[in-house]
């Protein structure tokens, strides 16, 4: 029956609410006589009423069409619907006593008064009736989420109305921490307090808590994470009222609760006007544009009203995706935008996208990041993070570009592996140019994991959830820094407003996180346990492989101590020793002939001379 209501079209069920309140209206114009002569009709008002009755539908029909009450969403039926019924009622009163008096019938005056109360009650009734059907009708063989909402305020009922009218969705009450609306009712929901949750989820059988508390602070939110995690039912949140604001859909932007939510710290603000200032204008490059963070910094940059974006990336299907992506925002802006398919390792390539375009700004994102993949190809990885940032570097410089950033990692910093010493020797590079060439601003920015990155934790994570385990940490105490990739964007962008060159910008991202309560963090608030000696019939289990060749337990940000303010308190410069020029040229000679003869040995023997802290597996490639 549910079905058969729902799925008839908007016309049909148009039609259904015109004759209903018709009918409502006959009802009441009846209703209106029976109570003021309590049913003993005077036989002079006969004749009168029979002509009134046909008069009042007619023009009655006109006054609910002109003002639409017909088109009103049954499920959307609130507080503007009911002021429009009122309108209407009064309406009804207005005419019915205009008739009364022009033809001169000779009503009571009481009887149109009684008349417009009673259709206001019975139109307003039959909504509400209406909704009530509708919410507790069989919803047919579609299986129904029975929602339970945290936060009883204004975000929480307007989410419940939305809910509503969504297929598939049942809210079933709001639960909220404060005493004072615990027990009341809120659009037609029952407020329970926090002390009863548990037990109300298992009586009403929830499957979904959405968080949609507006006061709630940082500590008290996590806290509730924790405390919703132990629940078995998957917790959502709501975003927040600027994502709402700045059009994000109430629905479609659920998020299920992660790790981001338990970093440990609020986010970083890093909306300065020197972004602005900075890049307005001006013809930017980001190579390595369809990765994570080249793809948020375009982004980013379609904001900040330049002049045209030069998107280069070597991967077709990477490019085509950030290239579509930005499309329609950068077309809106007024911003001419460039996809060049190419390789950081081609120089003619990349001379030929900066002179063309007459590039100002260069930001260095394209890069080999995956440990495990670049340990095994360990010349490419080098070739390509090392000479490839040497032939950007280089084109910048040959074209006069104002400003060259380097997007480097917190794995640089006395590196174990592979990845991390080719990112150390692109930095010493950079140090190198910045030390003789001033018409070009040379400097870089360092930071550790981004959250959601293509690679990170993460995503890996979430797909071994998925599976049902196991979910693999390398070790019980290995540590990472964490940051989100807007965070990591915006320190990138101001980096580039605040160089001076040869600077190594760092952000302070608070304590590193453990990976092993990431791991159970996210089991947990996926809804499920985590299985170990102490709890055998758990969900999901963790296991521990081992660290991988060339992996820390725990990264650095820094290489030594010297640091130097900036104008944003939360981002630092590092003065850090360099090679000179004449020890960058021998590395760079010496690392292409290892790559032209396919020499491994030499290229970590390089790697091992030049990158502080670095040491050879010492094995033969034979």
């Amino acid at each position: 029956m549910y079905e058969a209501l729902t799925n008839r079209s908007r016309s049909s069920k148009q039609r259904i609410l015109i004759f209903l309140d018709v009918l409502i209206l006959l009802l009441a114009l009846y209703g209106s006589f029976a109570l003021r002569f309590e049913m003993d009709f005077p036989d002079r008002f006969f004749q009168n009423i029979w002509i009134l009755f046909p008069t009042m539908t007619f023009l009655g029909l006109a006054l609910l069409l002109g003002l639409g009450l017909s088109r009103i969403h049954l499920e959307a039926f609130e507080r503007n619907a009911i002021f429009r019924t009122g309108v209407c009622s009064f309406g009804m009163v207005i005419i019915f006593s205009a008739v009364n008096y022009i033809f001169d019938y000779g009503f009571p005056r009481a009887v149109p008064v009684i008349f417009g109360m009673l259709f206001f009650a019975a139109n307003i009734s039959s909504r509400v009736a209406g909704q009530y059907l509708l919410d507790y009708l069989p919803k047919g063989k579609s299986s129904q989420k029975r929602v339970l909402v945290y936060g009883a305020g204004q975000k929480g009922i307007k989410l419940v109305s939305m809910l509503r009218q969504t297929p598939g969705i049942h809210p079933v009450a709001f639960v909220d921490d404060n005493q004072d609306v615990v027990g009341m009712i809120a659009s037609g929901l029952p407020v329970i307090g926090t002390y009863k949750l548990a037990d109300y989820i298992r009586m009403k059988k929830v499957d979904l808590i959405i968080v949609a508390s507006e006061t709630i602070s940082e500590s008290r939110r996590i806290a509730l994470f924790e405390q919703l995690s132990e629940l078995k039912c998957d917790v959502q949140a709501l975003p927040s009222f600027l994502e709402i604001i700045e059009g994000a859909d109430l629905i479609s932007g659920l998020k299920p609760v992660t790790v981001d939510d338990l970093l440990g710290r609020n986010k970083i603000d890093l909306d300065l006007p020197e972004i602005d200032r900075t890049y307005a204008g001006k013809s930017i490059m980001v190579t390595g544009a369809g990765g994570s963070i080249g793809s948020e910094l375009c982004r980013q940059f379609i904001k900040c009203g330049i002049r045209k974006l030069v998107l280069f990336e070597h991967s077709e299907f990477a490019l085509y995706a950030v290239d579509r992506k930005l499309h329609d925002s950068a077309k809106q802006a007024g911003i001419e935008l460039i996809p060049v398919l190419g390789s950081v390792t081609d120089r003619v390539r990349v001379e030929s996208a900066i002179c063309v375009n007459n590039v100002q700004i260069v930001f260095h994102a394209a890069a080999y990041k995956h440990v495990p993949l670049v340990e095994i190809n360990e010349l490419t990885g080098l070739y390509n993070n090392v000479i490839g940032t040497r032939n950007v570097a280089k084109a910048a410089r040959k074209f006069g570009v104002e400003r060259f950033i380097l997007i480097s990692t917190d794995k640089a910093v006395r590196p174990t592996n592979i990845m991390g010493s080719s990112k150390r020797l692109a930095e010493l590079v950079i140090q190198d140019m910045a030390s003789r060439w001033h018409g070009t601003l040379f400097s870089m920015v360092r930071f550790g994991n981004v959250l959601g990155s293509s690679g990170s934790v993460i995503p890996l994570f979430q797909e071994q959830i998925a599976k049902g385990g196991p979910v693999t940490v390398t070790d019980e105490n290995v540590t990472r820094y964490f940051m989100t990739i807007n965070e990591a964007s915006r320190l990138v962008l101001l980096a580039g407003s605040f160089a001076r060159g040869g600077d190594v910008f760092v952000l302070d991202m608070g304590d590193p996180v453990r990976i092993y309560d990431l791991a159970r963090s996210m089991i947990e608030l996926s809804g499920r346990t985590v299985r170990s000696a102490n709890k055998q019939h758990g969900d999901i289990a963790i296991e521990f492989t081992g660290l991988r060749p060339g992996e820390k337990l725990y990264e650095e940000l820094l290489i030594g101590d010297h640091m130097l303010a900036t104008p944003h308190k939360k981002i630092l410069r590092a003065r850090e020793i360099a090679l000179s020029e004449i020890e960058v040229a021998n590395a760079i000679r010496d690392l292409k002939v290892a790559y032209d003869s396919d020499d491994i040995i030499l290229a970590r023997s390089i790697i091992e001379r030049w990158v502080d802290g670095y040491k050879s597996p010492r094995v033969s490639c034979n």
